[in-house]
């Protein structure tokens, strides 16, 4: 990573533990304290609930919003359009985050409605996009996807991927025991939606939460003796982390 990319990451970490975005999280049952935790380790203030009666004042008093679709079921799907509704309504970004839609047909074609409602940005993994963007969720079609919706688009792995169908990066680093986690992605994703709501470039908010997450996941992996004692180091991790911690983790593919 270079110098500036550095220490732009640790500007928007700066400007996110100070600023203390709120963020609205619709997201499934196995990862909903696990995202609160995470989010609230980084310096951010999570809100979970899914009563779509409740939804649009959580969203007005929010400054982002998350939509994770892993045990999407009717009240969920109730509140996901009212909250979408909302948040475009009072200008606020909102990330996607479309959980297994390679296994879902109904799934699928609601994370594709969704792709066309504005997210700031889509997160998936390789399998994922692929089913999304009907392709092999290679680079091209990430920058594809992000032309046809408007979104940053990370595609997730071993090295990340992000592009606004312009600009690209990948982010390397991170540590296995994090895929032995139920809800790391889910909960990054939410931490994604707290750097848009202090960065309104989307694409540099997407690439510094990426830096940040494989920079924490790394120093926990350090000490870990497995997935048990991962998820503390973790969030400990995110509490603690330095910008001069981040190293050389976004390039140019």
């Amino acid at each position: 990573m270079s110098g500036a990319a550095r220490d732009l990451t640790g500007e928007l970490l700066a400007r996110l533990r100070a600023e203390r975005p709120r963020v609205h999280c619709i997201t499934n049952a196995a990862a909903v304290a696990y995202t609160a935790n995470v989010l609230l380790a980084a310096g951010c203030i999570p809100s979970m609930t899914v009563n779509p009666p409740e939804v649009p004042g959580f969203i007005h008093g929010a400054s982002a919003l998350l939509v994770n679709l892993g045990t999407l079921d009717p009240l969920r799907a109730e509140a996901i359009d009212v909250a979408i509704r909302i948040a475009r309504t009072d200008g606020k970004p909102w990330a996607l985050d479309p959980v297994f839609v390679e296994r879902s047909p109904t799934r699928l074609g609601l994370a594709r409605d969704l792709a066309r409602r504005h997210p700031a940005v889509i997160r998936a993994n390789r399998a994922e996009l692929a089913a999304l963007s009907g392709s092999d969720g290679g680079d091209a079609a990430a920058r594809l996807l992000a032309r046809e919706s408007g979104a940053v688009v990370v595609r997730t792995g071993e090295v990340d991927f992000a592009t606004d169908g312009t600009r690209e990066v990948e982010v390397a680093g991170g540590h296995p025991l994090m895929a032995l986690v139920t809800a790391s992605g889910c909960a990054a994703t939410a931490l994604m939606a707290g750097f848009l709501a202090v960065e309104t470039d989307r694409f540099l908010a997407a690439a510094a939460c990426l830096a940040f997450v494989k920079a924490a996941a790394e120093r926990a992996g350090a000490t870990a003796r497995g997935p048990g004692s991962f998820v503390p180091a973790y969030l400990d991790a995110l509490y603690a982390l330095d910008p001069q911690d981040f190293g050389d983790r976004i390039a140019s593919p």
